[in-house]
């Protein structure tokens, strides 16, 4: 079974064919981090505007590199929600309007579900029930996947996401966009005991994230340096930052796995890519026993694949989208809260 997946959700209009869910045919992306990067961060309008210009480009370009027409894929599968709003009503009418013409089913698929199934791709073998701890630019929660369509939620931020906070972070340093990925790279020689952050918690929610205040303290640490006329090397804040971003994660991870009784972590997420996220993790895998899954780096990121993965178990579940389908800004990844 061949599904075509759209995906516009942020600053990348990709579109790719994946087979039966884990069989990746054609993988396109078109990225607009050189458009956004003078402006420091993804302008929404902008974004709008360039996945108008790019997705029939990508979809056309994604069927032909998976040798196939229109006429054989089974189900066209979009990203709906989360995301920003214009840039998801992009995927979603180009959808619609491809379902139309065609006579193809059309799949509405949750932006954090196709990053989990990322990890379908790149681990064959790989099947609920487990833990997964997601973490991007937007959201950071950890929940107990139950099945391929079936989540239940165990924590969440309850302030900035996790690449979020290294996002304002990263440009409070004077970092270039996209600001995670230069911060890992700008701290890896950096001394992470340098500066201490605190761990926040949220009282009675042991599994909930707060971000919020680890942002605002290097923001604190680099205007009081400026104040004193003395220089903060760029390396040892971040390095501090994002070892402190990482144990908050870390933590509730590991809490999350003894409660739940859970011998299977995965993770998935633009951040999972971080280098020092995923050497604690394996460290943290062979320490404790559990077994742990992350994704390809190339399927960190926002693409089109993991939304065709998804949209092939949501396919099969039975779940269909019409001409009346809406993007959404928000919505929570088991879409009935």
């Amino acid at each position: 079974m061949k599904i075509l997946g759209i995906e516009s959700s942020c600053d990348e209009t990709a579109a790719a064919v994946v087979e039966d869910g884990r069989n990746v045919l054609s993988n396109i992306v078109s990225t607009q981090i050189e458009k956004h990067k003078i402006f420091g961060g993804v302008v929404p309008e902008i974004a709008s505007r360039l996945h108008t210009e790019s997705v029939s480009f990508v979809v056309n370009e994604a069927l032909k590199q998976a040798g196939a027409v229109i006429s054989d894929i089974d189900a066209i599968a979009v990203t709906y929600a989360p995301g920003l709003i214009g840039a998801l009503l992009v995927g979603v009418n180009y959808a619609k309007g491809l379902s139309l013409s065609s006579g193809i089913p059309i799949v509405p698929v949750h932006h954090l579900r196709s990053h989990i199934a990322s990890n379908y791709i790149t681990h064959g073998k790989l099947e609920p029930p487990f833990m997964c701890l997601v973490v991007s630019g937007g959201n950071t929660m950890l929940c107990m996947v139950k099945d391929y369509t079936d989540f239940e939620v165990v924590g969440r931020t309850r302030d900035d996401a996790a690449g979020e906070a290294m996002d304002k972070a990263a440009r409070t340093m004077g970092l270039p966009y996209p600001g995670g990925v230069n911060l890992d790279k700008a701290s890896r020689q950096g001394n992470a005991d340098a500066f201490k952050f605190p761990n926040p918690s949220v009282e009675n929610s042991p599994f909930d994230f707060s971000f919020s205040g680890l942002k605002t303290n290097v923001i604190n640490i680099k205007h009081n340096a400026r104040q004193k006329g003395e220089t903060i090397p760029t390396e040892d804040l971040g390095a501090s930052f994002i070892k402190a971003v990482v144990n908050s994660l870390e933590s509730r991870t590991l809490k999350a796995l003894e409660k739940y009784g859970a011998d299977t972590l995965v993770l998935a997420g633009g951040v999972s890519a971080n280098s020092v996220l995923r050497e604690t993790m394996l460290a943290d895998s062979k320490k404790y026993g559990f077994k742990l899954y992350l994704p390809e780096l190339s399927l960190c990121g926002d693409n089109a694949a993991m939304v065709a993965s998804q949209g092939y178990y949501e396919f099969i579940s039975g779940k269909r989208g019409d001409m009346s389908l809406n993007a959404f800004a928000t919505m929570p990844i088991t879409e009935s809260d």
